[in-house]
């Protein structure tokens, strides 16, 4: 019996059924969830932990446990990257690849690890102690280069640093020996806090200043959901993960829908790549953000809540577990909520596994769902059957927080801030070439160049604002303002100085989209893929003027026709360089010699037709004979 399988390296390796998992162990694991097929990453969250990955057998084993198919399992196995068919190392390596690492240097410290450990870029050491890969962000841009070690957080890594880790995993130490050499006597947030320095650089008013225990969630049990939904809209509180839906508005409806029963979902997957707001917020106001679900709880009728927790967050998961502990020990979460024996709402944490997808709310469904990440179809939205085909609220963590605030300070306090149509304020993840990296709250309104300023990046020549799903603007635009009605963000700004190259970023975003796309629609999954080629020919040399219109064509006809936000947006990378930096393009490209394009190569063009029909043409092979 063949035993092993081949990597993609071409390099042999130990399979997942060498060491058969005992009888019982996987039945056991499926017990811990219920058998709930709807807890199917869970099961396959702890059975990668436990076995390095999920094999074949196993996933027989769960679907006879779960009452579901080998292929149903096998398809949420297969979507998430953190999950893996074939083994990963005992201790596994991601090192992130966001193009702000990139400039940071990760290149030179992945080559430290790779000498050190003896194991290349995608590869398990044969004795399957170590893995080593890119993945894509892991919300750490302010402190870049930085790392997962199977759950445990490495920042601001340097060739040097990287080394003595490396050298210490080597010799047998555990990555949390890494951070402390006392890590087990820390508590939960201490232990946080050991990883990750959360780069608050300017505290608001409103959610990094003083804020006052449970005093929204007080309020709030005095009035009805009618004065909870009208104290919110007349607030002027937006969603905050950057579409900007009427937060007051999106909790009536859903409290309208007549069901058996409504819930309410967190998301905390930041995923895209330059945002760490919602990482500050869950480490430094989580009892704020628990406080915000319970009120929308209170307000929409749910009993029920998920916190969707990104998988790159996964070293926070016990600090956040000990909050809803605590507050259910203070009847803050519970049965009778503070003594209000008709309330009753409690919050399980739900943890992703590595799928940008899933920060979109329909494909955060699915995952909570126990399915793979994909979106799905609206009509009908989540307000009206959302979770388990029941009405749910779906607010990122930034937006609880702002209402359990105006619960508190009412809504005149708060739509006083900002500007018409954006009140309150927002928190800022900034990060790139710039001196000052980190978190700014501050109110909506700020000009580009004013917050430049604040951050030390006034010599940018570029800025990213909301992430490669945002806009890349040049100076001539630092004028503009951080609004929703002009550059609507969810909080990333990227900073990019002179030195750098803006197709190399926007071929970079590009590839993440391709990567990250879940494959569901067609203009996604492969018109991502030729845009992305498109600019390869710009980078070498080798674009025409009519590529151009190429680019902005086929723009077009991936956001009219893709599925989600995702293919929705996915474009933008190309589309706003086009606009604000023509000339890269234009000195990129050149004329058509003879109106045949430069790089048009037919030979290559044919050849999968050759191999589809299984013969040549004697038109285009010259040495064709009949």
């Amino acid at each position: 019996m063949d035993n092993g399988y081949t990597a993609a390296n071409g390099k042999r390796g130990p399979s997942c059924d060498v060491s058969p998992v005992p009888d019982g162990e996987i039945e056991d694991i499926c017990s811990t969830y219920g058998n709930d097929k709807h807890r199917m990453l869970d099961i396959l969250r702890e059975v990668q932990d436990r076995y390095r990955c999920i094999a074949p057998a196993t996933m027989d084993r769960i679907a006879a446990a779960t009452d579901l198919t080998r292929i149903e399992v096998e398809g949420v196995a297969s979507f998430y990257s953190f999950l893996s068919l074939t083994p990963k190392g005992r201790v596994t390596i991601r090192l992130c690849d966001d193009i702000v690492d990139r400039y940071a240097g990760v290149a030179d410290v992945v080559s430290v690890f790779e000498e050190v450990l003896g194991v290349s870029l995608g590869e398990t050491t044969a004795d399957g102690a170590f893995s080593l890969e890119y993945t894509p962000c892991i919300g750490m841009c302010d402190q870049a280069p930085a790392a997962m070690v199977n759950d445990v957080v490495l920042t601001k890594l340097t060739p040097e640093s990287a080394r003595q880790a490396a050298e210490a995993l080597k010799a047998g130490q555990t990555p949390e020996m890494i951070v402390s050499n006392r890590f087990d006597e820390l508590s939960p947030r201490e232990r946080v806090l050991a990883m990750v320095d959360n780069n608050t650089r300017h505290a608001g008013e409103v959610l990094l200043g003083p804020v006052p225990e449970e005093a929204g969630l007080t309020n709030a049990l005095k009035m009805t959901p009618a004065q909870i939904f009208t104290t919110i809209e007349d607030s002027g509180l937006r969603g905050c993960g950057g579409a900007g839906f009427t937060t007051g508005r999106k909790w009536r409806f859903a409290a309208s829908e007549r069901a058996e029963k409504h819930f309410v979902i967190c998301n905390a997957d930041e995923g895209e790549p330059g945002t760490f707001k919602d990482r500050v917020l869950l480490t430094e106001r989580p009892h704020l953000l628990i406080e915000g679900m319970t009120i929308a709880a209170r307000a929409a009728g749910a009993r029920e809540g998920i916190l969707y927790l990104r998988g790159e967050y996964a070293y926070m998961r016990a600090y956040l577990e000990q909050v809803l502990e605590e507050r259910r020990r203070r009847n803050l979460l519970g049965e009778a909520i503070l003594g209000q024996k008709n309330f009753s709402f409690d919050i399980r944490i739900q943890m992703g596994a590595g799928a940008y997808v899933c920060g979109e709310e329909g494909a955060l469904i699915s995952s909570c769902e126990g399915l793979p990440g994909e979106p799905k179809t609206r009509p009908p939205f989540p307000v009206n059957r959302g979770y388990l085909g029941y009405p749910t609220v779906v607010n990122n963590v930034e937006t609880f927080c702002h209402a359990a605030r105006i619960l508190d300070r009412g809504a005149a306090w708060f739509n006083a801030m900002g500007m018409e149509g954006s009140h309150g304020t927002k928190l800022f993840s900034v990060c790139g070439d710039c001196l000052n990296p980190g978190i700014y709250e501050l109110p909506y309104g700020h000009t580009v160049r004013e917050l430049l300023a604040m951050v030390g990046g006034l010599e940018a020549a570029a800025v990213q604002i909301g992430g490669p799903s945002g806009v890349m603007i040049g100076r001539d635009s630092f004028h503009r303002r951080l609004t929703f009605d002009d550059l609507a963000t969810g909080g990333a700004i990227i900073v990019f100085s002179g030195e750098r190259n803006i197709l190399e970023i926007v071929d970079y975003y590009m590839s993440f989209f391709v990567h990250e796309s879940c494959g569901y629609c067609t203009p996604c999954r492969v018109g991502n893929v030729f845009l992305q080629k498109a600019i390869g020919k710009f980078r070498s040399g080798h674009a025409n003027p009519e590529d151009i219109e190429y680019l902005k064509d086929l723009s077009a006809t991936i956001i009219e026709t893709s599925r989600c936000g995702l293919g929705m947006t996915s474009p933008n990378p190309i589309l706003s360089t086009l606009l604000n930096f023509p000339l890269v393009y234009s000195a990129t490209s050149r004329p058509s010699k003879d109106g045949i394009r430069d790089t048009f190569d037919i030979q290559s063009a044919i050849d999968s037709a050759r191999k589809i029909a299984k013969r040549r043409s004697y038109i285009f092979d010259k040495d064709f004979t009949q």
